[in-house]
């Protein structure tokens, strides 16, 4: 699994520098992390742990956004 730290911010304004955006080969799916609750337990935004959920870092970008939040792409390079 390819784990790259990130910043995410949120449609009111917060940001998260330590949310992380990697992509996993058995699940053929990009994922993204952000938000942790004060504990680090439950993460308001958690996408990506399903079979082929999001396939490109443009889809799971999009589905970042439809939820309110955002983060700049990753580099071509770094995009599986």
């Amino acid at each position: 699994m390819s784990r790259y730290t990130i910043t995410v911010t949120s449609s009111d304004g917060h940001f998260n520098a330590d949310a992380v955006i990697g992509y996993d080969p058995p699940l053929r799916s990009f994922s993204l992390q952000a938000f942790p609750d004060d504990i680090g337990d439950n993460l308001a935004l958690l996408l990506g742990t399903a079979d082929s959920e999001y396939e490109t870092s443009d889809a799971l970008h999009a589905a970042a956004r439809s939820r309110g939040f955002d983060f700049m792409p990753l580099p071509t390079s770094r995009q599986h």
